[in-house]
């Protein structure tokens, strides 16, 4: 079985090699590390947000986490969409991988902000993702043009050119966060396009020397950069002219951005451990951290936790890290898939009609 068929969804796509008949098809551990560890820097930028303003440092380590840490999720995400081919299995499969966790978390949060934000009035909108379920409508579209990226000729420039056109586009509506999904397209594609041998090639211990000063010196710029520049950049959610710029300086800050962050997308790959640790089973879960550790947030800003003072120092700012490590870490844990696994990875066969043996190659099984 290729490594390439086991593209289920966000938190459970990791290719299985060729096993012997009645052994247990084995998880690529490098890819479930890369996975656990850029959710744990998602969860701990969240937990930054209310300290950016009263810390230049804080705002500098903020700038460089989110100048990597979603692109290297949507790279290894698109690496693993490589054989979507938009057949009656993997149809089903982006249904109840994405499509009903969009549709239940869209309505949970939006339910939960009610209480949160005092907005009672706030009305389910399946158009306008809210909070952290722009990934799966992002993922959702990505992966059905999936084909379309494996059909032409240069898939990652014209990719590039997609988001630079976006930039510059302030009539793009909030339809799906369609403006998130097109500046984020690139890395996509980018994943679409890598092959093994390019993880193998940023895993080399002098990729790894040399990882040491390009992020110090990528911190030094970020800390020299917070009064000068606006982080949101970093977002991808708006073009150019809500920033105050003229729409020309939209392509020029994507292909910026995009160099920026591939390099620290490789530099962080390249500290990623390749042999089994003890997180490594929690990469397995990391949609489901993705998706529950925004009601662990949403609930701490409603009680106003930022606003005392120990936060604000250099302890307390740790201790908030900490914090969100490990809440999101447990959110992985087996037990509480478990509890969420109906909602996250249903499966529903009685909405689809069976697929028939001759409609996949053999060795290809329902669920990943």
């Amino acid at each position: 079985m290729s490594e390439t068929t086991q593209t289920a969804r966000l938190s459970n796509a990791i290719p299985a090699p060729r096993t012997a008949p009645g052994r247990p098809k084995q998880r690529d551990s490098f890819f479930d590390n890369a996975k656990y560890l850029a959710i744990v820097l998602v969860a701990m930028g969240h937990a930054w947000e209310p300290l950016r303003s009263e810390s230049r440092a804080v705002t500098a380590i903020y700038m460089i986490v989110y100048a990597f840490h979603m692109p290297a999720f949507i790279v290894v995400s698109g690496y693993f969409s490589r054989s979507f081919d938009a057949s009656p299995e993997k149809i089903k499969r982006l249904i109840t991988g994405i499509v009903i966790p969009y549709v239940v978390f869209e309505t949970a949060y939006t339910l939960f902000t009610r209480w949160t934000d005092g907005e009672p009035d706030r009305a389910i909108s399946l158009l306008d993702p809210l909070y952290l379920t722009w990934f799966l409508a992002a993922l959702f579209i990505w992966r059905l043009t999936t084909p379309i990226w494996k059909s032409v000729r240069w898939p990652l420039p014209i990719a590039l050119a997609v988001a630079a056109l976006a930039s510059m586009t302030p009539s793009i509506g909030k339809d799906l966060d369609l403006q998130r999904a097109l500046q984020f397209l690139p890395y996509f594609v980018l994943g679409l396009c890598l092959r093994p041998e390019h993880f193998r090639l940023v895993r080399q211990w002098r990729v790894r020397i040399l990882a040491v000063p390009v992020f110090a010196l990528a911190l030094v710029f970020s800390y020299w950069a917070v009064p000068r520049m606006d982080y949101a950049w970093f977002f991808h959610r708006t073009s150019a002219e809500t920033f105050g710029v003229p729409a020309w300086y939209g392509p020029l800050m994507t292909l910026a951005l995009f160099g920026c962050s591939l390099v620290l997308v490789a530099c962080f790959l390249s500290w990623v451990p390749g042999r089994r640790m003890w997180f490594t089973a929690l990469g397995a879960g990391t949609l489901y951290g993705y998706l529950l550790h925004g009601f662990v947030v949403q609930a701490a800003n409603h009680w106003h936790w930022s606003q005392h003072d120990w936060p604000h120092t250099p302890l307390g700012a740790i201790g908030v890290s900490v914090v969100a490590a490990t809440v999101v870490t447990v959110l992985c844990t087996a037990p509480v898939r478990r509890v969420f696994r109906g909602v996250m990875e249903p499966r529903m066969a009685w909405a689809f009609r069976p697929v028939s043996s001759g409609s996949s190659a053999p060795g290809r099984s329902v669920r990943a």
